[in-house]
């Protein structure tokens, strides 16, 4: 653990889901690898273009809605549903396709084994001091077995813009109803995170698993208040 700033006592805590609580990359992998399988097997036209041209109308659909960035499933739907409907199908068929996909999405974005050390930690603060989830993914807290530790999950899209915006951090301070600067928002990314939280009043500690050093961290523009490399560390801060 490396503290940078004097913290002040903390009353409640905010946590990022993805690649915080759990290792999130080789979901994903796994997710678009099965869902793509799945859309070119039900929906053979669609692999008459490749990853690329299917990554480059993603960003142009970005582009044209910005908002779509703030809800990653809306955007993955947007993305299939144009594909598929410059790619030939009339817009009911481009609609009721992408909602297929979407199943499937929600099927293997939930595939995640959250460790046992991500359990027993979340447990013990749970019943130390109230905690609130805020995600940029689209991840089922439910699904995954963790919603129980948390007052409330709080997701961008449905609960408003992603981080480092100040929605879900307005939002989280609301229903742990103390000081912003008396809540600790945890998180692994230098800006959603850090900097989000940061520029919104609530301390920030950087979950750091992945070796980085924070000086020669690009991204991390802002120094959070402390980092930590194992969540365990947390127990350290509540009584």
């Amino acid at each position: 653990m490396f503290i940078y700033r004097n913290l002040s006592p903390i009353k409640a805590m905010t946590f990022d889901l993805d690649d915080t609580l759990y290792d999130n990359r080789p979901v994903i992998r796994r997710l678009d690898q099965e869902v793509r399988a799945w859309l070119y097997e039900y929906h053979p036209v669609a692999a008459t273009q490749d990853e690329q041209w299917w990554g480059k109308l993603k960003l142009q659909l970005a582009a044209d809605n910005p908002w779509l960035k703030n809800d990653v499933s809306l955007w993955r739907f947007t993305q299939i549903k144009q594909g598929l409907i410059v790619l030939g199908y009339s817009e009911s068929q481009a609609v009721d396709a992408a909602e297929q996909v979407m199943v499937q999405v929600n099927h293997w974005r939930n595939l995640i084994d959250v460790p046992h050390e991500t359990h027993r930690v979340m447990q013990a603060l749970a019943q130390k001091i109230p905690l609130v989830a805020i995600t940029n993914g689209n991840v089922s807290a439910d699904k995954i077995g963790i919603s129980h530790y948390f007052k409330a999950v709080l997701r961008a899209g449905p609960d408003g813009f992603a981080k480092p915006h100040q929605d879900l951090f307005d939002k989280a301070q609301g229903i742990l109803n103390v000081p912003r600067s008396s809540i600790l928002h945890v998180g692994d990314h230098p800006v959603t995170d850090v900097v989000g939280a940061k520029q919104n009043g609530l301390q920030a500690c950087w979950f750091n698993d992945q070796s980085q050093s924070a000086f020669d961290t690009t991204r991390l523009r802002l120094l959070p208040d402390l980092e930590i490399h194992r969540l365990e560390s947390l127990l350290l801060l509540v009584n």
